[in-house]
């Protein structure tokens, strides 16, 4: 079984093709979905609370927007969020990889693979591409985010020109370019590798 990890930067439309291979029968991980699970263990919680204090909480629960204005913007906070937190979704990624049915390849929906480090983990590397400007539209469109908050958070995120170079697979989601049939293609290229 290959281990693939889906990729690309904010905004670039990952989900929407990780909902395509999903409808070919191809099992994904959203990473960063389970991620923001984790933020609900108590012993995450409390870790998280000793990091960046009780301004992260509502209720007693982690405020996803407050502890996002806490780490973007601030490398050593983020890098802080980052380690306490990759390790739980590979480890839980494993885990799920186990329990999945016998199929020739899986996918790790995440949106910073090559940041965290964990792209060596995977036998391929799909990049979902698209110009800058289009995705910082989508995530204001879509998080009612001001421009500036949009590109702080992508400015911890590699280019996507080296994303591409480091990956074996580019999608492009720029709208002039129909996303199923790349993603058909990539599939059957998968397919045969698995064999």
């Amino acid at each position: 079984m290959l281990r693939v990890g889906l990729t690309g930067n904010i905004g670039s439309g990952k989900s929407v093709v990780a909902s395509v291979f999903s409808s070919l029968g191809v099992p994904v991980y959203n990473a960063d979905e389970k991620s923001k699970k984790f933020l609900e263990v108590p012993g995450v919680t409390s870790s998280l609370v000793s990091l960046f204090g009780r301004r992260i909480l509502n209720k007693e629960i982690i405020d996803k927007k407050m502890l996002a204005r806490a780490v973007f913007g601030n490398k050593t906070a983020l890098e802080q969020l980052n380690t306490l937190l990759h390790p739980l979704v590979m480890k839980d990624f494993n885990a799920w990889i186990v329990s999945a049915p016998p199929v020739p390849y899986v996918i790790m929906e995440a949106a910073i693979l090559f940041e965290s480090g964990y792209a060596k983990d995977f036998d391929r590397i799909i990049h979902v591409s698209c110009p800058d400007e289009t995705a910082i539209d989508r995530v204001i469109a879509r998080d009612r985010a001001g421009r500036d908050e949009v590109l702080a958070r992508m400015g911890h995120q590699i280019k996507n020109d080296d994303k591409a170079r480091l990956s074996d697979f580019v999608i492009i989601n720029d709208g002039s370019q129909m996303l199923i049939p790349q993603v058909i293609g990539i599939h059957k290229k998968l397919m045969r590798d698995s064999l």
